[in-house]
């Protein structure tokens, strides 16, 4: 179907959106524009919607708000938006009497007319998504940049050429119905997250298995080696695949060697591409993510490209930025650490010695387990903040090597708090890092907000005289 007969069919149709977040609101102006009979559903009031709520009413949208937003969906066409559960009751209705009930990036990849690289996985995405995108550019491609980041992509379509590259990050809540694979799909890496909305570890791995499940004879899965999930999708393909390690060679793919020395091998044989010194940003992770996004821009982007990015990207913000030194001591935000894994192979991967550190936040139903033996062998203060505060302590505890005082557990009631705490307990030569390992909902709307905060609290700290 084309641009033009998707707006042709969805004229006179009466769709619903649920949700008004960033990823709907233009799509909503979208379809009343193009004739659609739109109702915009939230479970926010119209108060709390605000000047939202009067754009929306302008535009000819009804709008039903509030705890009941989802009761008596009669809608054609019900757009969820990608943190709701696929499985909700009101959806499975809607489904079982036949509307179609999608999302932004389902019909995006219907219509989208240029090649898509797509990349998903429990860590690592927004870099990932980036790298590849900038050494695309540097290769001087046309390159538009969307789905879990930056803005809808959807809403873009006209304006998409069929020479351009779209590199899309993909949640496993937007791939969980999706029925269509990129050209390129980029699996990071699986671990435990989201287990508050998904109902088991296995349905969030399924739902990611969807970004190669749908590829024909022509695409490429690019999956890591180092993750026994992600090596097990290899079994399913049907294209080209090109694993990635930073731990041992592979066949075909990306890989480093013990003198830190990255390669590409392929059937035509082995090509040096640069050393992982030459990597910018800090971290064993990132040199995982620059290893995903060589498989993923191979054929599309020279090594020349890739080494000009590995020298002058600095990171994106929120993932191991650093904010400033005061009194000799190093503050780092990396509110982007989520889950164990991140923290685990981000903020405790990065520092010789052992830092101070900031955790706990939103209970996502992920176990701790791992994160205990990481903090006893790299943490020498460690301040808990939010819900899982107790279970991370207790992963602390149990953790063979623990000690009483090693590390020092502290808690804070605010973010606050937690940064008093860790100046009090700082000298001159040490770290201290957000990497709360946990979503930041409770306390604040989503990571960036936190980290935010934590940058002007640590920008707000004077100088001992």
């Amino acid at each position: 179907m084309t641009t033009e007969e998707f707006y042709k069919s969805i004229k006179g149709k009466t769709a619903a959106f649920c949700g008004i977040g960033s990823s709907n609101l233009p799509l909503i102006k979208l379809f009343a524009e193009h004739g659609a009979i739109v109702t915009a559903r939230d479970r926010r009031t119209e108060e709390q919607l605000g000047n939202t709520a009067k754009k929306l009413k302008a535009l000819g949208v009804r709008l039903i708000t509030g705890e009941g937003y989802l009761d008596d969906m009669g809608e054609e066409i019900i757009f969820r938006t990608p943190g709701m559960r696929y499985y909700l009751p009101q959806l499975n209705a809607a489904r079982a009497r036949g509307a179609a009930v999608t999302s932004e990036m389902e019909v995006f990849f219907d219509l989208c007319p240029c090649r898509i690289i797509a990349v998903t996985g429990s860590d690592g995405k927004t870099t990932t998504t980036t790298v590849i995108s900038k050494i695309l550019k540097a290769a001087g491609k046309s390159v538009r940049v969307g789905g879990n980041i930056g803005t809808p992509l959807l809403p873009q379509i006209d304006s998409i050429k069929p020479d351009d590259i779209v590199v899309a990050e993909l949640s496993s809540f937007q791939l969980i119905s999706m029925r269509k694979s990129p050209d390129v799909a980029v699996v990071t890496n699986i671990s435990p997250n989201h287990l508050d909305v998904h109902k088991d570890m296995q349905e969030y791995v399924d739902a990611k298995k969807n970004i190669i499940l749908h590829q024909n004879a022509f695409g490429r899965a690019v999956l890591n080696s180092d993750n026994k999930y992600t090596e097990q999708f290899a079994s399913e393909t049907r294209g080209q695949t090109l694993m990635f390690s930073r731990r041992h060679p592979v066949e075909y793919g990306a890989w480093m060697d013990g003198n830190g020395e990255i390669f590409l091998s392929l059937p035509q044989g082995k090509r040096r591409v640069m050393n992982a010194s030459e990597i910018k940003v800090p971290g064993l992770h990132n040199i995982e993510n620059y290893l995903a996004a060589i498989c993923a821009v191979h054929g599309f982007a020279q090594a020349e490209d890739v080494r000009k990015v590995a020298h002058t990207f600095n990171g994106v913000e929120h993932r191991n930025e650093f904010v400033r030194k005061v009194d000799g001591v190093s503050y780092y935000n990396d509110s982007i650490g989520t889950t164990p894994s991140r923290t685990i192979n981000g903020a405790l991967s990065l520092f010789k010695q052992k830092i101070i550190l900031i955790a706990g936040g939103y209970d996502k139903n992920i176990p701790f387990d791992p994160l205990g033996p990481a903090i006893v062998n790299k943490v020498k203060v460690l301040v808990l903040i939010g819900a899982t505060a107790p279970k991370i302590e207790a992963a602390v505890r149990a953790a063979a090597g623990y000690r009483e005082g090693n590390p020092l557990v502290l808690h804070a009631s605010s973010l606050e708090e937690a940064v008093a705490l860790c100046r009090s307990h700082a000298k001159s030569g040490d770290v201290v890092s957000l990497s709360p390992a946990c979503a930041s909902f409770g306390m604040f709307p989503n990571f960036e907000a936190r980290g935010n905060r934590f940058r002007e609290i640590v920008n707000g700290l004077k100088e001992n005289e």
